[in-house]
């Protein structure tokens, strides 16, 4: 019998003509894909003309799927595996599932695709190399000042996540702590209709936003700190 494989698919972030043929291809060979939402992978799947089985597979329920999936890999099957936009395991679920196939010895692939990391990390005009993703910081202040704190002096680019309601708290932070200078680029809606990117001092880009607040998944991107002094950006 042949072994079974794990494809761990990026989707689009946002615009759906950014799926790669590879993408499709996997996705309409898969015996099943395992979808964080299946409402939002179905309708990626319908603008494409592709019929799967669809299971929920999210950060709720990703354990209690693993003995299912590894069944599935002895069968033979090939199984996609998708989050709601991105790649999964990048601060969505994955990473549980990836890790069960591989240690029993099963074949995991990677289909690349869009990332809202690097889709704002290429835009900023920053120092790509190095940089460091954050993710989503810490919702309390004290653990997030403290982390923005450690990353601050290192010298790098910072990719950061933040739902909208809570980035006017976390770029206040950045403001307080690099310096209302330092020079920050917020994005959002990337590859959608109402793309928007924001540049400028930490403080100014921190009046904008404050002043409507955005909708959508916020993607910060925070320029290295170098001098050591406060508002310092690249040299």
């Amino acid at each position: 019998m042949t072994a079974g494989r794990l494809a761990v698919c990026a989707t689009p972030i946002g615009n759906l003509e950014d799926a790669s043929p590879r993408l499709l291809s996997t996705l309409r060979g898969a015996s099943a894909v395992y979808a964080e939402d299946t409402r939002r992978t179905r309708e990626l799947l319908s603008a494409h003309g592709i019929r799967a089985r669809l299971v929920s597979c999210h950060s709720y329920n990703e354990r209690r799927r693993v003995p299912e999936v590894l069944a599935r890999l002895a069968a033979g099957e090939t199984v996609a595996l998708v989050t709601d936009a991105g790649t999964p395991g990048i601060s969505d679920p994955g990473a549980a599932i990836v890790r069960a196939a591989a240690e029993a010895g099963y074949d995991v692939q990677a289909v690349p695709g869009p990332s809202a990391v690097t889709a704002a990390l290429s835009v900023s005009g920053f120092p790509a190399v190095p940089f460091s993703f954050l993710g989503f910081l810490p919702r309390r202040p004290g653990p997030r000042r403290r982390l923005l704190s450690f990353w601050r002096d290192t010298g790098v680019t910072l990719v950061l996540f933040e739902a909208p309601g809570r980035l006017a708290e976390l770029l206040t932070d950045v403001a307080d702590l690099f310096g209302p200078g330092h020079p920050v680029v917020f994005a959002r809606e990337l590859t959608k209709r109402f793309e928007r990117v924001e540049r400028g001092p930490a403080a100014e880009v921190l009046r904008r936003v404050s002043e409507e607040v955005p909708r959508g998944e916020c993607t910060l991107v925070i320029a290295p700190r170098t001098g050591g002094g406060a508002g310092a950006g690249p040299a």
